[in-house]
């Protein structure tokens, strides 16, 4: 009965999570001269440093490095933009909430998703790069938008328990800068698994994101077809981080108003 009632309420209030998103990219982008084009350009100018730094420590061991490289970027970029900007999506909207009845979840949603429609934009990137390195296209491309259905789950999971956190521990705001930091080095974004030590390769398997850029990278620099287990991680954790996003946030959303 909860879930029914949770889902016409969602059904209901789609429309202002439609205009939450378009708000958020607006606002982003206010004031500048190139706009969404932005979403394009740094992922491109973010993996030319990073290539030009790591190609010669890797060259003899990653094949097309740009791609391997920008397949890790945009999938741990989208991670760190959509858990970020939730985290202060209720206190920012502080007002809002204060004054009218809004489902509180709308605000975490509508932050991850204008960091998805963000990403889906930076894929062009991807696009250019695939094609001034030569990669061919394979049928194997077409289970990326899979991925980002888990990995949207995965950060929206995130994204409502961070929110849920920052409004009683204004200190996460801070400290989570310093964990994303950390979480980055850790995941094998512009470093193959392999040179970690073997002690290190079984340890990586608990962070999550090691199996999300995985998967995208079996897609498309790989191009094969991922496994059965890379499917059952990806969709685990995310399950994982969603129950427990959603148990923190509706256990405690009813506290928010006083300590905004």
């Amino acid at each position: 009965m909860k879930l029914r009632i949770h889902l016409l309420t969602f059904f209901r209030y789609r429309e202002l999570l439609a205009e939450l998103v378009k708000r958020d990219i607006k606002v982003r982008y206010r004031r500048s001269v190139l706009g969404m084009i932005w979403s394009v350009l740094n992922p491109l100018l973010t993996m030319l440093v990073m290539s030009f730094v790591f190609s010669n420590i890797f060259r003899n061991n990653l094949p097309n490095f740009p791609v391997y490289l920008l397949t890790g970027q945009l999938v741990f970029s989208f991670f760190s933009e959509g858990t970020n900007r939730c985290m202060s999506s209720i206190i920012e909207n502080r007002s809002l909430l204060l004054k009218v009845y809004i489902p509180k979840y709308i605000f975490p949603m509508s932050r991850v998703s204008a960091s998805l429609v963000n990403m889906l934009f930076s894929l062009i990137a991807l696009v250019i790069v695939m094609i001034f390195t030569g990669t061919p296209l394979s049928w194997t491309m077409l289970l990326v938008p899979l991925l980002f259905v888990y990995l949207f789950t995965f950060v929206l999971g995130m994204g409502l328990l961070l929110s849920c956190l920052a409004v009683f521990f204004r200190d996460v705001l801070h400290l989570y800068g310093v964990v994303l930091t950390a979480w980055m080095y850790v995941t094998p974004i512009f470093y193959p698994v392999e040179i970690l030590p073997e002690i290190g390769q079984v340890l990586v398997r608990f962070n999550p994101m090691f199996h999300y850029v995985r998967f995208m990278r079996h897609c498309i620099w790989a191009q094969e077809w991922p496994v059965f287990n890379m499917h059952a991680f990806c969709i685990g954790f995310s399950l994982i981080a969603l129950s427990a996003g959603l148990y923190a946030f509706f256990k405690n959303q009813h506290k928010f108003a006083l300590n905004l």
